[in-house]
């Protein structure tokens, strides 16, 4: 199994390149089965999770793969035949958004059976919201054996209110209400840039959609959709990322291809920090200061703190100078990067939802295992500050999320490796 090897001490800096947001990749991969014929997709992210994505649409019966050479970055979809509309457990069992093609297919082909998802183990994701949506659309429901079973010969325009603000239930009911017969209006809708981003597809691809980004998103149903030809928008939570890995190495990066307006919530905590922050024609260029100010975080649905970029901060104010308090508002199981910090140093005490982050002056490098794609990315930024060596095991975690990590962070200077295992 492979690891990442860092050792610890060096200031980054130079200019490091984000790459397609995986979080959009998913759903919009999904899409291509609302449309038949040849579908391309550009700037998308060379990934586990978009591997696993494109094989699911493969076994279904489409043509999906990823070109090769100085085209690595995109992918062609082909729907020109019959497609079985069944996502298995196999797959589905290794990548939640893997539910995402649920919406798609009864919205196309009439009926769905897609495994129960898996993915991180980092709480409860329960998929009650994309089934209260379909069924309001007239879907019949069936959960059998592990899968979930939707069968409706044309949905029907409704509204549909969210019990909770969800990113892929909010676009799997828009995905599955284009082509539904009728308007469909979505009330506490995800205002997430990748729902934005789903919409715009799926209007280019000859959809009526208002409203995305915001909590109420109105669809016109049409008969049919034509095919895509769309690059994907950078990934937000990479570029938050690598803005950290500048922070907390007392850095100067440009972070190439990140979008400021996706990213208000972390400029502002970076900025508390202590941090100089600046966009220039490319990106976000950060320059880490000498000494970290403690900095307050509680997590919540866009346009709040996102969930994704909690573990990074929480590395972050580990070495700050004072204490920071940090409340994890979306997931009950998201601190479990938090023991491994502790082998590393870090003094961190846990309370339910909430985390008190006592700053200190040095991190020392350990053998540490990744528990989820989040957290193990805070391990690398942690073995970046720290002294000496730092070993990340269970990797994989960060090859669903990360593309070429330990690529990107030699460019600006670290000292890090991955280990094949």
């Amino acid at each position: 199994m492979d690891k990442i090897v860092v050792q610890g001490g060096n200031v980054l800096s130079g200019e490091v390149p984000v790459s397609g947001a995986k979080n959009a990749a998913l759903p919009i991969i999904a899409a291509s089965l609302l449309s038949r014929g040849h579908h391309i997709l550009r700037n998308v992210p060379e990934l586990a999770d978009v591997a696993t994505m494109l094989e699911v649409l493969r076994v279904m019966g489409a043509k999906a793969e990823r070109l090769t050479g100085n085209k690595k970055s995109t992918c062609e979809v082909l729907i020109d035949g019959p497609v079985h509309p069944e996502a298995p457990y196999e797959l589905v069992k290794t990548m939640r958004a893997s539910v995402l093609v649920l919406g798609p297919l009864v919205a196309r082909y009439g009926r769905a059976r897609v495994s129960m998802p898996g993915g991180c183990a980092i709480g409860a994701r329960p998929i009650d919201q994309h089934l209260k949506g379909l069924k309001a659309m007239g879907a019949e429901i069936t959960l059998t054996e592990g899968y979930v079973e939707a069968r409706c010969k044309r949905l029907r325009g409704a509204t549909v209110n969210f019990d909770v603000i969800t990113v892929t239930g909010t676009e799997n009911v828009m995905m599955a209400a284009v082509l539904a017969r009728g308007r469909t209006v979505l009330e506490n809708a995800a205002r997430e840039p990748e729902v934005e981003e789903l919409a715009n597809v799926l209007n280019k691809m000859g959809a009526r959609i208002e409203g995305a980004g915001s909590d109420v998103i109105t669809i016109d149903g049409v008969d049919e959709l034509r095919p895509m030809d769309h690059a994907i928008i950078p990934d937000r939570v990479e570029a938050g990322t690598f803005l950290v890995a500048a922070a907390i190495t007392g850095g100067n990066v440009l972070v190439k291809n990140a979008v400021p307006e996706h990213l208000e919530a972390v400029l502002l905590k970076l900025r508390e920090a202590g941090c100089t922050l600046t966009t220039e024609a490319g990106g976000i260029r950060c320059k880490g200061p000498r000494v970290l100010k403690p900095v307050d975080i509680k997590t919540a649905e866009h346009p709040g703190f996102p969930t994704d970029m909690q573990a990074q901060l929480m590395v972050l104010m580990s070495v700050a100078n004072g204490t920071s308090v940090i409340s994890e508002n979306i997931f009950e199981n998201r601190f479990m990067h938090v023991p491994e910090l502790h082998r590393m140093g870090a003094d961190i005490s846990i309370s339910g939802p909430t985390a008190v982050v006592k700053g200190v002056k040095k991190l020392s490098g350990a053998q540490v295992m990744a528990t989820d794609l989040r957290a193990s990315a805070s391990l690398v930024l942690a073995g970046l500050r720290a002294e000496g060596r730092t070993e990340v095991s269970r990797v994989y975690h960060l090859d669903r999320g990360y593309e070429h990590i330990e690529k990107k962070l030699r460019g600006v200077g670290a000292n890090v490796r991955r280990v094949k295992g």
